[in-house]
């Protein structure tokens, strides 16, 4: 066997553990509960208070709000694991609903903030959770500068649209963090979970504002988990895509895009596989995808277009089918 033929084959060999060990670790993502168990009491451990952190949406802003979707189905599942929540938005009268529910189907207390976190309110926040054991703190934060991806010298209001993106996507997250970590480094346990965005896995034209400011969560969640690991702390990113919720106009559930409940109840599963997950198997499958597509096929001019286009139509079935139930339920009236 001449040196070129062993060259070959050791190569060979070596590309097929490669991908041998991606399978495995795939594999692992397919049965979280088997690979990734919780302990029975693994929530309550952490500390007797969940915070679940998020701004609601403001008239010409889509945000994510502990009032709704994702964040309200954060709060209801960790209720559900026994744990008292403190819920944050700044519409009071939707996170009273939210605490209502709460209290009536899991008997858990409820601490409702109502604050702005797009504003300097961070001495004020932590004030009000001073005492409080939180053993699980939840970052639902994120706005899209626009329902319909467009380019970035395209958004209106660019400047306004840059600092409201960075305080909400970045800074409360950030914030939130320093007020919340020191309480559990000292106890030597707790759980940080902070929302990122599936599209922030490459690149992504048409949300290039942001796609980055979610990068920014990825890195620095990332970074933290290794600082305090080794203090007892789970810090980690959970990156979705599909999610029927307000920033997706309410899409129809399916395989691919959960409703917040489902997304919630399987990212949980999640918490122990590691600094970053995208919350589902058909997520994860979806990342996989998406960072296999050759940029070129990615960022072409067609493709691009049609994603507006088929946003916009989106956009405009969802409108008609609001306007419809509403003139329907004013004849109903």
């Amino acid at each position: 066997m001449d040196l070129m033929e062993l060259f070959f084959i050791t190569l060979g060999f070596a590309v097929i553990v490669c991908y041998g060990v991606r399978l495995l670790l795939f594999s692992k993502m397919l049965f979280p509960k088997i690979w990734f168990p919780l302990p029975k009491y693994f929530f309550t451990s952490m500390g007797a208070w969940a915070g679940c952190i998020s701004p609601s949406p403001r008239p010409t802003e889509v945000v994510t709000g502990a009032s709704e979707g994702i964040g309200r189905a954060y709060a209801l599942a960790l209720a559900e694991q026994g744990m008292n929540v403190v819920i944050m938005s700044r519409t009071k009268a939707a996170l009273e609903d939210v605490a209502k529910e709460i209290v009536a189907t899991t008997g858990q207390r409820v601490k409702v903030i109502v604050t702005d976190l797009m504003e300097d309110v961070f001495s004020e926040i932590e004030d009000q959770l001073c005492g409080l054991n939180i053993g699980i703190l939840v970052n639902n934060v994120g706005m899209l500068p626009s329902v319909i991806p467009s380019k970035f010298l395209e958004c209106a209001e660019l400047d306004q649209t840059i600092t409201k993106v960075i305080n909400c996507n970045v800074k409360s997250m950030a914030k939130m963090c320093k007020i919340i970590l020191p309480g559990m480094e000292n106890r030597g346990k707790g759980v940080i979970v902070n929302i990122s965005s599936g599209i922030a896995s490459i690149p992504f034209p048409l949300y290039t504002l942001y796609a980055a400011s979610k990068v920014f969560v990825e890195r620095f969640s990332q970074g933290l988990q290794a600082e305090y690991r080794d203090k007892g702390i789970i810090i980690q990113t959970v990156a979705p895509f599909g999610v029927s919720t307000r920033m997706a106009d309410y899409q129809k559930t399916n395989t691919v895009t959960l409703s917040p409940e489902d997304f919630v109840k399987s990212s949980l599963q999640y918490l122990r596989a590691g600094d970053k997950t995208h919350g589902s198997v058909c997520h994860i499958f979806l990342g996989w995808l998406l960072q296999s597509i050759p940029a070129k096929i990615l960022y072409a001019e067609c493709v691009l277009h049609g994603l507006q286009d088929y946003v916009k139509k989106r956009a405009q079935k969802t409108s008609v089918s609001v306007s419809s139930a509403s003139s329907e339920q004013g004849r109903n009236g």
